[in-house]
């Protein structure tokens, strides 16, 4: 079975990712087959639109291969390596792609998932979508091209998700800009339809087939977050919600004290970061160094272990604390790579 579908249907290139058993996570030959079928379809006149989604199963897209990252982390790192420069230049591909593109979030949209609809002109959420980053818990940060997604959403909200790692509905999605458009998925293949006879009323269609969801859970504690996250210093965020009475404050930092201080760290100076990034692709240049670095890393090793491979949840952190991490270690991680290993577009 071919892990991603690439076709032209009417005047639609469609790309689905088809690896149903792993929630269609993407592996290296996904994201290089997503990368031929664009490089193909660019100068194509036969396409006019390109349409991202997933084909049997439940989706969209739960990551990346994170046991291939872990098994290359702990040996030389080659594989990972290469896994993240193929992903992040398809990343990059669609980000700059000159045609319309539509990615349909409908079900659960994590990591390298996030990676594939965020650079995408029209993004589809709905009642099924569960978009999320959740790296940190892992001993990973919010990459392919978190750093600038994240870092340009309302007030404090990517520092919450990429900390937290919380999981968002289809409704939040559309409330935060995440999502383009919500449908119920009832609507989906009627929409898909439409959209391969009628490409170039792309716009109308997803207007006119729109519907209304209600209120988001996350967007209730907006001014919570923007207090509680204001500052880029893990301590400061730590002693925030440490001094804070409510509920939700003491929850957040429950969940904070699970995740990874050296990723939080990671995640909170990537965004700051990102935010000033000339380009995306400066972006992903910058992640594929962080990212090369981090897999080889204590953390990640041991929060996959923790997770995915043991999955006793218990992940022996090291350093355990904020104020084990120092600036020195971050600035390592974040040091720019030699010119002839550095990441490039194309």
């Amino acid at each position: 079975m071919t892990d991603v579908l690439t076709t032209i249907e009417g005047r639609i290139g469609r790309i689905r990712l088809n690896r149903p058993k792993a929630l269609h996570a993407l592996n290296l030959p996904m994201c290089a087959g997503i990368l031929d079928a664009l490089n193909a379809w660019r100068t194509d006149p036969a396409v006019e639109i390109v349409l991202i989604d997933h084909a049997e199963g439940r989706g969209f897209c739960a990551g990346g291969d994170i046991r291939m990252l872990a098994d290359s982390g702990a040996k030389d790192g080659v594989d990972a390596r290469a896994f993240f420069h193929a992903e992040y230049r398809m990343n990059h591909a669609l980000f700059t792609y000159a045609k319309p593109t539509v990615a349909v979030m409908d079900g659960i949209t994590m990591g390298g998932g996030v990676g594939l609809a965020l650079p995408c002109d029209y993004r589809i959420a709905t009642e099924n979508t569960k978009f999320a980053m959740p790296e940190t818990g892992i001993g990973l940060f919010p990459d392919v091209g978190g750093g600038w997604y994240l870092s340009r959403l309302p007030g404090r909200m990517g520092q919450y998700l990429a900390l937290t790692g919380h999981r968002i509905d289809g409704a939040d999605c559309l409330a935060l800009g995440l999502a383009t458009h919500y449908l119920t998925s009832a609507r989906l293949d009627g929409v898909k339809d439409w959209i391969t006879e009628r490409p170039q009323e792309i716009a109308l269609v997803l207007e006119g087939s729109s519907d209304v969801p209600d209120d988001g859970e996350v967007m209730q504690h907006c001014k919570e977050i923007d207090r509680l996250f204001a500052s880029d210093r893990l301590e400061d965020i730590y002693a925030a919600l440490a001094a804070d009475p409510d509920e939700w404050a003491t929850k957040t930092l429950a969940t904070l004290k699970t995740k990874s201080p050296q990723t939080m760290k990671v995640s909170l100076k990537l965004l700051l970061d990102g935010r000033a990034m000339a380009t995306f692709e400066d972006e992903m240049r910058q992640e594929y160094a962080v990212g090369a670095r981090v897999v080889q890393r204590h953390d990640f090793l041991e929060g996959v272990r923790a997770v995915i491979v043991d999955k006793d949840n218990a992940p022996r952190w090291n350093p355990d604390t904020p104020e084990g991490v120092t600036d020195h270690v971050i600035d390592q991680i974040f040091a720019p790579m030699p010119d002839t290993e550095a990441w490039t577009p194309s």
